[in-house]
């Protein structure tokens, strides 16, 4: 029975510099140094912990029989493997570990990790790394934690337990129930947290059997695969090698794949089919990610990670899907492309331009988007080119005139292009921030476009001729004034209390300086094209700037409650003044 099951595949999420990398070394270092040389298997992306050496490195604590051959590491830490891993629209990977640093808690890309297991609904467990930080604590390098934690002091016990429920809340409020993983009995119910140490591998061994035990109990009667017959894999990266030109990192999940079998990979346009020229893996205890020599198979068999050498594989896509086709490389090419077509968005619609670096960031980043009602005029996968700004240059709104880019770059003629425009680009590598600065971008443009609009808008203003400060009586007529409320600004109409109009403001001085406007509170000098002082105006009126109607209606509706007192007493009586004929003047 125990052939008829896949290794499970394991991928590892976190936020940055919270130690994934570290763990898997360990994971790697601790399992090669328990066991006789060659035993564990190197793939290309991943690493094979088998079972017999998972046992061994448990020890006591390992409990419970299994079917499980082991388990498969994915070794490009961090979510980006975990989109960029996918398999029938879901996510490829069987299980997870989202490492957190004991001592610094959720950051941004540990909620995005949790964002997308919960999407791809995939049993996880969280490594609560670093715990040889906590002041105080006594390593015991390499021991079990449920063997460390009673060697420790009381106050480095209670410590790391605060710790621990600052996690624990943070998942609660994430939707998950968990506990700390010797208190959890049914894990299929709550999300078990390990404390652990990459640096002294404690902890190390009760992750492993707490994995083995969520295979088992979740993935045991969903690992059946087929070790003949055509292979499928996701495409992992697209890689550069010397001697060897364009190759794939792929994880084989399903099938077999053989040198001179015919495949069809997903690109930015129709699908590639080509043949395997070369299958390689790296030589025994070797580093997946140095630049070691790969020894040649003639055959790989799910699940195995392998580095594909073939012709014609310059635009494949990380993310999509490969497979072996047979006679039916046409069914397969239409199905690979739909996969891609139905994560690329394309609409005549106002909306953001978006590009990622894989099919699955690009998936995780419009569902986000979506989430925020943030519309969408195309979601594309690759750098951003100069094509996509000529694009954007079209959109007449200014709040969607802009590029979101993850995980991507700008290529040089998309820069040239970029310059002088109006166009806003966002780039960043963790998803939640770089549509949080998105809207905080909106948000102050909207803020901007408001207060423009409200410096447009012609406000009432209200102002009485000072006495003793004639300077001139007509043609036009210098008075001295007070503004009394609003703001008062030249080439506007001047109204008397009757709403008749008895002039045009041609100028404004203070300190013998020519002014554009003036505000409440001030006295300037006014010069009013039309009256005679001592006929139409005299001394000690008061006066009102006219406005136009649907500018007043804007003043009361929407800018009332951020006037001033005077300047909304001044509306109120010029309001009043124009409603006395007709009551709904404004309204």
């Amino acid at each position: 029975m125990a052939q008829n099951l896949r290794t499970p595949i394991v991928c590892v999420m976190g936020h940055v510099d919270h130690g994934k990398t570290s763990l898997l070394d360990r994971i790697r270092g601790t399992t090669i140094a328990e066991q006789e040389a060659g035993l564990i298997t190197q793939h290309i992306g991943a690493t094979e912990v088998p079972l017999d050496v998972i046992k061994r490195v448990c020890g006591s604590i390992f409990k419970g029989d299994t079917k499980v051959p082991g388990l498969l590491f994915i070794d490009t830490p961090g979510h980006r493997a975990f989109t960029t891993l996918r398999a029938r629209g879901g996510a490829l990977a069987d299980l997870a570990v989202l490492v957190v640093d004991v001592n610094e808690g959720f950051q941004p890309q540990t909620l995005e990790a949790v964002e997308i297991l919960k999407r791809f609904k995939t049993p996880f467990v969280v490594a609560a790394n670093k715990i040889d930080r906590i002041a105080g604590w006594n390593p015991k390098p390499g021991q079990p934690f449920i063997t460390s934690y009673p060697e420790q002091a009381e106050h480095v016990k209670v410590a790391l337990d605060e710790k621990i429920y600052v996690i624990i809340g943070k998942l609660y409020e994430q939707g998950f129930s968990s506990d700390r993983y010797d208190r959890v009995r049914d894990f299929q119910r709550n999300i078990g947290v390990m404390p652990l140490s990459a640096k002294t591998g404690e902890g190390v061994s009760d992750l492993l059997m707490v994995l083995m035990g969520l295979a088992r109990r979740f993935l045991e009667k969903d690992l059946e695969y087929r070790a003949v017959g055509p292979g499928t894999g996701t495409v992992l990266e697209v890689k550069e090698e010397i001697g060897l030109g364009t190759t794939l990192d792929v994880i084989l999940y399903d099938g077999e794949m053989n040198v001179g079998d015919t495949v069809v990979v997903g690109s930015r346009g129709d699908p590639i089919v080509t043949k395997i020229r070369a299958l390689l893996k790296p030589r025994a205890l070797s580093e997946i990610r140095s630049e070691e020599k790969f020894k040649q198979v003639k055959k790989v068999v799910a699940a195995s990670g392998i580095k594909i050498a073939a012709p014609d594989l310059e635009g494949a896509l990380a993310g999509s899907q490969i497979r072996v086709a047979l006679d039916n490389i046409d069914e397969v090419s239409i199905a690979i492309k739909s996969e891609i077509d139905a994560v690329r968005i394309e609409t005549e619609s106002n909306g953001i331009l978006i590009k990622s670096d894989t099919i699955g960031s690009l998936e995780a980043l419009v569902n986000e988007l979506k989430k925020e009602k943030i519309p969408i005029r195309r979601a594309d996968i690759g750098d951003i080119s100069k094509r996509d700004i000529a694009e954007v240059k079209t959109i007449k709104d200014p709040l969607f005139s802009v590029v979101l880019g993850f995980e991507v770059d700008v290529l040089p003629d998309a820069k040239e292009e970029l310059l002088g425009s109006d166009i806003k680009l966002f780039l960043n590598d963790v998803i939640y921030r770089l549509i949080e600065d998105y809207k905080k971008w909106v948000t102050e443009q909207k803020q901007l476009i408001e207060k423009k609009r409200y410096e447009k808008i012609i406000k009432p203003g209200r102002f009485i001729i000072m006495p003793d400060c004639t300077f001139r009586q007509s043609k036009p007529a210098v008075v001295g004034v007070r503004v009394m409320g609003g703001v008062i600004k030249t080439n506007l109409d001047v109204m008397r209390e009757d709403g008749s109009i008895v002039g045009i403001i041609k100028g404004l001085q203070e300190n013998n300086e020519n002014i554009s406007e003036a505000s409440s509170g001030k006295e300037v000098a006014m010069a009013i094209d039309g009256p005679t002082v001592g006929r139409q105006i005299k001394e000690g009126d008061i006066l009102y700037i006219d406005v136009p109607e649907k500018h007043a209606k804007i003043a009361e509706q929407e800018l009332f409650e951020s006037m001033k007192i005077e300047d909304k007493e001044t509306l109120m009586a010029y309001m009043t003044i124009k409603r006395r004929g007709a009551p709904f003047w404004g309204k």
